[in-house]
């Protein structure tokens, strides 16, 4: 079994020499770390995520700086946080950092600096990741150790997801054993027992179960920031709050059609998952069950989008969403929904904003829950009985 010595000459003087006589210390010259490195049965088998753990001291940095250079991230604080991946594509940019959980647009065009501690790690996460060259075994120290425990599940299913897509090798050094459910790695590292684990991958996330309320229009003030296009929002609109752990997670609203122009219509105003708990699905499976308790009532509901990972989501349950609508900056589509996009707009649905868009429309089945949360409107969300819904 191989092992790593640290070894430290003491600097003596008045101090060191009380602890000396004290602790009837024997060695008066130097200090001796030894660490535990078993690392060598990596090799015999095929993996893509590895986890050394152990408390503070145990030596997980130091067996990481044995296998290579530690990532690292740096952030020009001149430019917004999608402008430091500039040895990708904006595209390919943009679609890493939402691997990693920061999908929310209005962060990448803020500069590092301006982030949360959460965002800063999704960011430096992502950064390290994708900077990483072809072959190159990723190295992060002291993974999760500044953000909450929540988050820290949250990111570690997002990572996962992306480094075993993407076929890439990684090894995280923590303190934390909570991670372990959500990033579910091929093995584990213990330099304090000197033992190395296989895991298998067919143990499953942990549920997460989300409590459903009706909310002021107030709450939308914990959101709106992070709404890729506007923080406004129609003081009429039907307002729904997710809550993980009793922390506020997830913002969905709905509003009428105006001019009754759709009969029995409804459509999805405003979808937002905050930050740090982005890359669950917590977003679309919110906006999934609001969707089934209106066509439980007999309404037609339609969303409309720009974001390309909900179009992919919807596209993938055709037998639940149906493609109604696409527009973009060159041409319009007539579909069923053409007419009735213009809400009262004289110039017509190209007058809206040159973006691509599209809409859907739920044909899926309704819900068995009770549907009695989009009726009954509420002052404070505590005031009404929370519907639950579970994900995975």
């Amino acid at each position: 079994m191989a092992q790593i010595r640290h070894i430290s000459k003491i600097p003596n003087d008045d101090y060191t020499q009380h602890i000396y006589t004290a602790y009837d210390i024997q060695n008066k010259e130097e200090t001796i770390t030894e660490i535990e490195n078993n690392l060598t049965g990596i090799k015999t088998f095929d993996w893509n995520i590895g986890v050394i753990f152990g408390g503070s001291g145990s030596g997980k940095t130091s067996i990481l700086k044995t296998m290579g250079e530690l990532a690292d991230a740096t952030f020009d604080p001149q430019k917004a946080l999608v402008s430091n991946f500039d040895w990708l594509t904006p595209d390919a940019a943009c679609k890493l950092l939402s691997s990693m959980g920061l999908s929310s647009v209005p962060c990448w065009l803020r500069p590092f600096h301006t982030l949360s501690n959460g965002e800063q790690y999704r960011a430096m996460l992502a950064y390290k990741v994708g900077k990483a060259k072809p072959g190159e075994t990723i190295l992060i120290d002291e993974y999760t150790s500044v953000v909450d425990r929540d988050v820290a599940k949250a990111m570690s299913n997002a990572l996962q997801k992306y480094i075993r897509r993407e076929n890439k090798k990684i090894i995280l050094a923590s303190c934390h054993f909570d991670i372990m459910e959500w990033l579910r790695p091929d093995w584990t590292y213990s330099p304090m027992k000197g033992r190395l684990d296989r895991a298998t991958r067919l143990r499953q996330r942990p549920p997460i179960t989300l409590q459903i309320v009706r909310c002021r229009y107030e709450t939308w003030s914990l959101f709106k920031q992070y709404h890729y296009l506007t923080h406004d929002l129609n003081k009429s609109a039907v307002c729904f709050l997710a809550l993980w752990n009793d922390k506020p997670v997830a913002f969905s609203a709905t509003l009428p059609f105006p001019h009754g122009n759709i009969k029995n219509g409804r459509r999805m105003s405003r979808l937002v998952t905050l930050p740090d708990y982005q890359g669950l699905g917590i977003g679309p499976r919110l906006n999934d069950y609001i969707v089934q308790l209106y066509a439980t009532e007999g309404y037609n509901v339609y969303v409309k989008t720009s974001n390309t990972l909900l179009w992919a989501r919807y596209d993938k349950y055709p037998d639940k969403w149906k493609l109604t609508t696409s527009v973009d900056e060159s041409r319009v589509h007539d579909t069923e929904w053409f007419e009735n996009q213009r809400e009262g707009d004289a110039k017509g649905i190209l007058g809206y904003r040159q973006a691509v868009t599209k809409t859907y429309k739920y044909i899926g089945p309704p819900s068995d829950d009770d549907t009695s949360i989009i009726k009954f409107k509420t002052e404070v969300y505590r005031d009404v009985a929370q519907n639950q819904i579970s994900l995975f």
